[in-house]
């Protein structure tokens, strides 16, 4: 995952805070979070406190494609200090399970 910052007042807590509001949202068919799934492909904090995150799903037929990215939006919108956030939905290049941190190896018995 690649996660850029142009802002250098608390970068790190608003990383971290975004980092966090990812992590408590849950795909629907899989009991972990959509960051230690290795959904997400790109974070960008600019300096304007605006957020946008490149993700995927773990399949181009998800049945929450319609939904999900808008609940990630919704969700980093609830972080304090953020100004906006945009979710843009890839399979460019497609999911593989080898995205899933350890956490969400070891949650789903994979370790």
């Amino acid at each position: 995952m690649y996660v850029a910052i142009d802002n250098q007042l608390g970068d790190k807590e608003l990383e971290q805070a975004v980092i966090e509001a990812l992590r408590s949202v849950y795909d629907p068919e899989i009991p972990v979070n959509i960051y230690d799934l290795g959904l997400i492909y790109e974070i960008r904090i600019f300096e304007d406190r605006s957020i946008y995150v490149k993700m995927t799903l773990t399949a181009p037929g998800c049945p929450v494609a319609g939904s999900l990215p808008g609940q990630v939006e919704m969700r980093l919108q609830e972080v304090p200090g953020v100004k906006e956030a945009r979710v843009e939905l890839t399979f460019d290049p497609p999911y593989t399970i080898e995205r899933m941190s350890d956490e969400a190896r070891l949650a789903l018995g994979w370790m």
